[in-house]
C-alpha cells in the first residue's frame, strides 16, 4: 500500500510541478510579478521533499528483520512497522493532494474567464471560500492546512448533490 500511495503522491507533485513551470501558458510560480513574488514555488518544494520521503518509507520493512524470543522467532513480519510506514505515507500524501488543489485552483483562476464543468466551478467556489487566491506572497502553510480541512470535509455524496 504504501508503494502505490508513493507513486500517486509522486505523480500528484509532477502536476503540481507543471502548473508552476511557467509553461502551459500561465505564469511562473503562478504568481503576477514572479521574481517578486515567489508563489506556489515553496509549497511545490514541500510536495517534492514530501515525495521524496514516501519514496524512502515505501521500502518494504519486511526486508529488515530481527531476531527475537531468544532465537525462537529468527524472521519476523514487521507488519505493526509496515502498517505504521503506511500510515505515514498516506498523511504525506493527503498533504501532497492537499498543494496540488491549491496549486489548480490557482491555475484555473489564470485561464479565467474560461469555465471548466459546474461541479468543478462550484467545488471551486466553495473551495475559494476557504482558501482565497494568493495574489501576492503570505505564508502558505495555513492555506495549505485549510485545503486538508477542506478536502477531510468535503463529503463526495452529499456535497456533490449540493454542488450540482
Amino acid at each position: 500500500m504504501a508503494i502505490a500511495l508513493a507513486e500517486l503522491g509522486s505523480i500528484s507533485e509532477r502536476r503540481t510541478f507543471q502548473l508552476i513551470s511557467g509553461t502551459r501558458n500561465l505564469p511562473p510560480f503562478l504568481v503576477d510579478n514572479p521574481g517578486l513574488n515567489s508563489g506556489l514555488m515553496i509549497p511545490q518544494y514541500t510536495a517534492a521533499s514530501i515525495a521524496s520521503q514516501n519514496k524512502q518509507l515505501a521500502t518494504p520493512a519486511s526486508v529488515d528483520s530481527i531476531v527475537s524470543s531468544n532465537g525462537q522467532e529468527d524472521h519476523v513480519s514487521m507488519g505493526a512497522n509496515a502498517a505504521t510506514k503506511a500510515l505515514r505515507v498516506l498523511e504525506n500524501v493527503e498533504r501532497i493532494l492537499a498543494i496540488e488543489l491549491l496549486t489548480g485552483a490557482q491555475a484555473i483562476a489564470y485561464r479565467r474567464p474560461f469555465q471548466s464543468s459546474p461541479f468543478i466551478e462550484s467545488f471551486l467556489t466553495a473551495y475559494r471560500g476557504e482558501v482565497p487566491f494568493v495574489k501576492e506572497d503570505r505564508i502558505l502553510h495555513y492555506d495549505i492546512e485549510k485545503t486538508i480541512a477542506f478536502l477531510n470535509s468535503f463529503d463526495i455524496e452529499s456535497d456533490l448533490l449540493m454542488l450540482t
